[in-house]
């Protein structure tokens, strides 16, 4: 299995999805602010701007765009100079039918498709990092649109429309879908000379080891068995690993162990021992040892303080 595959079936990455049909016109805009929501946008008419801090792109009609880790970004009118939108929450719309109306002429203009979803932060971010703002981020929109989702539009049109069953689950799936297809587009358009650590997942070599550690993160590896198992010497993959990735491969595999123990404390489902043993550590002294290093407390304390948050 390749190394994106294995590092995205270890969590349910995108959950509580919310989809809204948004039909707009006019000299509208509006803004959203949140840190801890994945963003896409399906674009079934009209054109419009979105904005974050650092980039502004023209959307088209057809387009699908994803805006996977910007704190705040702005969408607007053509026309609109896009400063001092109005929040999206505080602007009218049917909670019933999830149609936003933004209309200041008798007919829309655009009509656009938001989903947002939640996501398993820890695991996700620092990939979600390794993102450009707005996905995908090349110029020209008519040329970079994801070829592979071009019926996804209208799924998610028939989903949004009616109330069935199932509905919030099968926008999800798609979603995921969305998501999937945004990852490794970019990942494969990467230019070869670039300081992007997500490059390494499709190293010939490099892939083959993000693959394993993904996949057994509970197997005790050495440097010496993840060469092997890349086709490579110990010395060279080393030097290759660190040189992509930015970290030695035995420090990437204490982040992601530490980050997938995170998750599994926060679900409230193991023990810490048994959580010990699932992230490969050998006695539950090294493994707390390591996660007060990173996290600043103990593995039973951040389980209670994750608890407690659950009860308020």
């Amino acid at each position: 299995m390749d190394a994106l595959s294995t590092l995205l079936q270890q969590t349910h990455y995108l959950r509580e999805t919310k989809c809204y049909c948004l039909n707009v016109s006019g000299n509208w805009a509006y803004s959203i602010t949140n840190n801890s929501a994945i963003y896409f946008y399906l674009v079934k008419s009209g054109s419009f701007y979105i904005s974050t801090e650092n980039v502004s792109r023209k959307i088209y009609a057809g387009d699908i765009i994803m805006i996977p880790n910007a704190y705040k970004h702005i969408c607007y009118a053509q026309d609109h100079p896009g400063s001092n939108a109005e929040p999206l929450d505080k602007l009218r719309y049917s909670d019933e039918q999830c149609t936003m109306e933004i209309i200041q002429n008798s007919t829309p203009s655009n009509q656009l498709i938001l989903i947002e979803c939640q996501y398993d932060k820890e695991l996700l971010q620092p990939l979600l990092l390794a993102l450009p703002a707005i996905l995908p981020e090349h110029d020209e929109m008519h040329e970079s649109r994801f070829r592979a989702l071009d019926g996804v539009i209208g799924f998610i049109s028939l989903e949004s429309e009616y109330e069935r069953l199932g509905k919030l689950a099968m926008i999800n799936l798609l979603a995921n879908i969305i998501m999937v297809e945004c990852l490794r587009t970019h990942i494969e358009s990467l230019p070869e000379r670039t300081d992007n650590w997500l490059i390494a997942m499709r190293d010939p070599y490099l892939s083959k080891a993000l693959a394993i550690m993904h996949e057994t993160p509970n197997h005790r590896w050495t440097t010496h068995e993840l060469a092997q198992k890349a086709g490579m010497s110990r010395s060279g993959f080393t030097q290759r690993f660190k040189n992509k990735v930015g970290v030695p491969p035995l420090t990437y595999l204490t982040d992601y162990r530490l980050r997938l123990a995170v998750r599994h404390l926060r679900l409230q489902k193991h023990s810490i021992a048994r959580v010990s043993e699932l992230v490969g550590y050998a006695s539950n002294s090294a493994f707390s040892q390591a996660f007060k290093r990173v996290y600043g407390v103990s593995p039973k304390k951040y389980q209670h303080q994750q608890r407690d948050r659950m009860i308020v």
